[in-house]
């Protein structure tokens, strides 16, 4: 199982064992991942950038392949396309493996062509990128890759059940426990992709709403909270008793009957101290 993963990821070369009856080899896959793209064109190209130093003309020649090969990229992106990454972000994933695989392919070693070599290569760079990039949350390695695992073996039991796995027939497929297959759906599940607030919550309509827009509510503490800063330094600065009768009235609520029972005033006093003292904040807020 470790060779199988170092493979698929293109940390080696892929040397393209025996095929048994039933499967495919590494040319028969990469002729399917490029559909009825034919780049045996770009073999002269391949041979020529190997005999080449490293200087600008192998750098003008790995540029031209680059491109030659990239419908190839295109087409391994797309078969990772519905796991919430534009296909955009994952063609440019695919070419960085186009990359490292032109670097490493030793036509004179390999025995496959350029295409059965590279596709793993790409294959892998994406998985990575999924496994290291695209969770919301911060996920142990073992349950990253696992869930990678989980996610090819559902792929290939759902084709060949024509249903969705049980989480049994998962664990028998990839060979570890139920519980293990259980934690890394439960992790794909709360900690993989982050969707964006400002995705549409229904596409082809005139007026769809985002996620934001249909979010919590406007909560009207924060447009007061400048004012509320602002009030509280300049309460500060105002003498003990008409800052206990402004408070009284405003945010007790009493009437001034009750505040001048309680601090020992007139009503008429009491209503002087407020006009007095709201002229006084409304000048200090104007200079401010």
């Amino acid at each position: 199982m470790g060779e199988r993963r170092r493979v698929e990821d293109g940390d080696e070369p892929h040397r393209g064992p025996a095929a048994g009856p039933g499967s495919s080899t590494p040319d028969e896959s990469a002729a399917a991942d490029g559909h009825s793209h034919d780049f045996r064109h770009l073999e002269p190209l391949l041979a020529e950038f190997a005999d080449t130093p490293n200087d600008e003309r192998r750098q003008s020649l790995r540029d031209r392949l680059v491109v030659g090969f990239l419908p190839l990229a295109q087409t391994v992106a797309r078969r990772f396309s519905r796991r919430g990454v534009p296909v955009e972000d994952l063609v440019q994933v695919a070419s960085i493996g186009l990359i490292k695989a032109i670097d490493r392919y030793d036509i004179a070693q390999s025995r496959v062509g350029f295409p059965g070599y590279a596709v793993p290569t790409m294959r892998g760079e994406i998985q990575r990128y999924f496994r290291d990039h695209t969770w919301a949350m911060r996920v142990p390695r073992r349950l990253k890759e696992l869930s990678v695992s989980v996610h090819r073996a559902t792929a290939d039991l759902s084709v060949e059940l024509g249903r969705a796995p049980r989480p049994s027939e998962l664990a028998a497929r990839i060979a570890v426990p139920v519980d293990d297959v259980l934690e890394a759906l439960q992790a794909s599940h709360e900690a993989y992709g982050n969707p964006s607030l400002d995705q549409q919550l229904s596409y082809g309509e005139p007026h769809s709403s985002s996620t934001l827009e249909v979010m919590g509510q406007v909560d009207l503490n924060l447009v007061n909270v400048e004012d509320r800063d602002t009030l509280a330094a300049m309460l500060a600065d105002l003498p003990d008793r008409d800052r206990t009768v402004l408070v009284l009235r405003f945010f007790e609520d009493l009437t001034q009957t009750q505040i001048a029972q309680q601090v020992g005033l007139s009503q008429m006093h009491v209503s002087r101290v407020l006009t007095r003292t709201l002229d006084r904040l409304h000048a200090r807020a104007l200079e401010r």
